[in-house]
């Protein structure tokens, strides 16, 4: 489904005519049918995005998509993280901060990691609705805080 989410987000032309309603739904079959083709898409895939497309829903597949992996994560006893972190990290560093998330969250991680310079330093986690704020930016507004309360 991911490979089919890429190559409709990267064909203008692919979702005028998946997203057209007056286009028929037999030619929009026959397109499908000739992607699924082309990126080797699972019978059952295939015929999941059909249904989506007879309903009209193209436009929520990263939606569904994103329920999706949701509950596959669950099933498996893993988790999502988010990690932004104000400079990349290399793999070594990635490695170990994800350790410390499966620790912390009590189950496997899946991380995605994302770069905003104004953190200054260090790293925000957001698991779930959960946020734990390491960053140099966080420290500096709490130490700001305390000053002010003095």
């Amino acid at each position: 489904m991911s490979d089919f989410a890429q190559t409709l987000a990267g064909s203008n032309e692919l979702r005028e005519i998946l997203e057209n309603p007056s286009i028929e739904m037999a030619a929009k079959l026959k397109v499908l049918d000739g992607i699924a083709r082309r990126i080797a898409m699972f019978p059952q895939v295939r015929n999941f995005i059909a249904v989506i497309l007879e309903h009209q829903r193209l436009t929520e597949l990263d939606e569904i998509l994103t329920e999706y992996k949701q509950v596959v994560d669950e099933h498996a006893g893993a988790t999502e993280a988010r990690i932004t972190s104000a400079r990349p990290l290399n793999q070594e560093d990635r490695a170990q901060l994800e350790a410390q998330i499966a620790k912390l969250a009590g189950e496997r991680v899946h991380a995605r990691y994302a770069e905003d310079a104004t953190l200054l330093g260090g790293a925000v986690v957001e698991i779930g609705s959960t946020v734990y704020d390491g960053s140099v930016r966080a420290q500096l507004q709490q130490l700001k805080q305390r000053l002010v309360n003095a």
